[in-house]
């Protein structure tokens, strides 16, 4: 992996841009605002809390917090005592969460308010985990002394984020201080940074991408505006009023924009609207493009720190569907499933080389070496670059359903259907969705035709899984179409499902 632009050692990106630019503004939440001297004093409290409940380097700290001030100081105290911070989506249940924990050895679990239940339903299934409440953490200065690195290794470990593999399991991907600034690097080489920048973050922060801005914006001097969850009447408001010039949404959330905004066109000030979270549908790119929206496409994954590929807003109107070009820190290549290298034009694997590339996934060194091939990062995910070197992105995996952004795998999906007692077995698949990209629908065998109904499974799945990777309808058939080998086959589920839409 290439150093740092600072070396093998950097300074410790908050207290250096205090250091360089103290009164300036860092974060913007509701009546909050806090320039990043004073950011750097409530991170260095935090901080010196987290080493008084016995928190040391290479520790794994987990965050269970919904977006707010409290989440932006633990996130940054963490790392600050060479520890990992493990940001965990608030949407799973307590089993889902407990097995992520469990994984990547967290002793300590952060938790705010909304999530205090939830996080002690965890603390119950993970011997040896304490939960602390955020509060005692992030209350004002009370004159504690102020802990923490002053310089960091670019290739120490920054935090540890979890996506899923195509079996359902979780997978920490593990990513450094390196990754993280080489992505802001790119970032800025590609879409270029204004003294007046101001990044409105509606993502959540458990997620890269949200994570992303909280860090770019420290590393770049800029304020992040933050808002504690999506709401496109507030999100619009925010861009008027708060002098946005950058938001980052997926497809979903910008379609909900566009619907509450009506015919009012958006400030000049407003230069950029990443998208991201799969495919944008070529019906919104076409209305953004009729209304002057300044709207940018982007790919990018867990495992590469957020954005590899970016359209930047000048290209939006000629390149209607492409995810852009690659960052200037990242490479992109195209293989068939020989392993040869694919010219312009023609459809195959993804894979991405560069100093945003996760080291691997966190004790998994299997899954890793399988990923991780002679320096390239085999995404599993299909698309192909034109004659100009533009990504476009066919499809985010062979199986993979995205829906408002999350991604969800058919097979976790399955097995918590083949759980139920009446159900033989299940097959999973995404249908296209003009609101959510893609909504989750389910083909079911049933062990008996009067064992089960519609409503009594779903209501089985909702106590077991996350909402977003709820089915949106189910179908009861006597069989699954599988091959010789006895491999689902889930494109003739497709052809199954062919013509029908979700429910609303």
């Amino acid at each position: 992996m290439p150093q740092s632009p600072f070396g093998e050692r950097c300074p410790e990106w908050l207290r250096q841009r205090a250091l360089h630019s103290p009164e300036r503004p860092a974060v913007i939440f509701g009546a909050e605002r806090w320039s990043f001297a004073e950011l750097d004093r409530l991170v260095g409290a935090c901080s010196a809390r987290l080493a008084a409940a016995g928190v040391r380097a290479g520790d794994r700290v987990a965050l269970l917090a919904r977006n707010g001030g409290g989440f932006v100081q633990v996130a940054h105290a963490v790392p600050r005592l060479g520890s990992a911070l493990v940001p965990l989506n608030v949407r799973l249940t307590a089993g889902e969460l407990s097995r992520q924990v469990r994984d990547c050895g967290a002793e300590l679990l952060v938790t705010d308010g909304p999530n205090a239940a939830k996080a002690a339903d965890v603390e119950a299934l993970v011997a040896g985990l304490r939960c602390l409440p955020m509060t005692e953490l992030t209350q004002r200065l009370n004159g504690e002394a102020v802990e923490g690195l002053d310089r960091v290794e670019g290739s120490a470990l920054h935090s540890i984020v979890y996506t899923s593999g195509t079996s359902g399991r979780p997978k920490g991907a593990m990513l450094t201080f390196d990754n993280h600034l080489w992505s802001a690097v790119g970032s800025a080489l590609n879409l270029g940074l204004h003294s007046d920048d101001r990044w409105l973050a509606c993502l959540p922060l458990f997620h890269v991408g949200g994570l992303a801005i909280l860090l770019r914006s420290v590393i770049y001097g800029i304020p992040v505006v933050l808002h504690d969850g999506f709401d496109p009447v507030v999100v619009n408001r925010s861009i008027d009023e708060d002098g946005v010039t950058i938001v980052s949404v997926v497809s979903n959330m910008l379609l909900r924009m566009l619907e509450a905004r009506g015919n009012r066109p958006y400030p000049a000030s407003l230069r950029c609207v990443l998208v991201g979270g799969g495919p944008v549908p070529q019906p919104l790119l076409e209305e953004c493009a009729r209304r002057g929206v300044p709207v940018a496409q982007t790919y990018g994954l867990t495992e590469a720190a957020s954005q590899v590929a970016t359209l930047t807003p000048k290209d939006g109107l000629s390149r209607l569907g492409s995810a852009g070009r690659p960052l200037p820190t990242a490479e992109l290549r195209i293989e068939d499933d020989d392993g040869k290298a694919l010219p312009a034009g023609q459809a195959g694997e993804i894979l991405v080389r560069g100093p945003t590339v996760t080291p691997g996934y966190f004790n998994l060194p299997d899954e890793t070496q399988r990923t991780l091939r002679d320096g390239w990062l085999h995404t599993g995910d299909i698309g192909y670059l034109d004659s100009d070197g533009y990504l476009y992105v066919l499809d985010r995996r062979e199986d993979l359903i995205v829906s408002g952004g999350e991604n969800v795998y058919p097979a976790e999906v399955e097995a918590v259907l083949e759980s139920h007692p009446a159900v033989q077995e299940a097959g999973v698949i995404g249908l296209s969705d003009v609101r959510w990209g893609q909504r989750v629908v389910a083909t079911v065998v049933p062990r008996d035709e009067t064992g089960v109904n519609e409503q009594d499974l779903l209501a089985f799945c909702r106590s077991r899984i996350a909402a977003y990777k709820m089915p949106t309808r189910l179908r009861f058939v006597r069989e699954l179409p599988r091959n010789a080998a006895g491999k689902l086959l889930r494109h003739a589920l497709r052809e199954q499902w062919s013509g029908e839409s979700p429910l609303p």
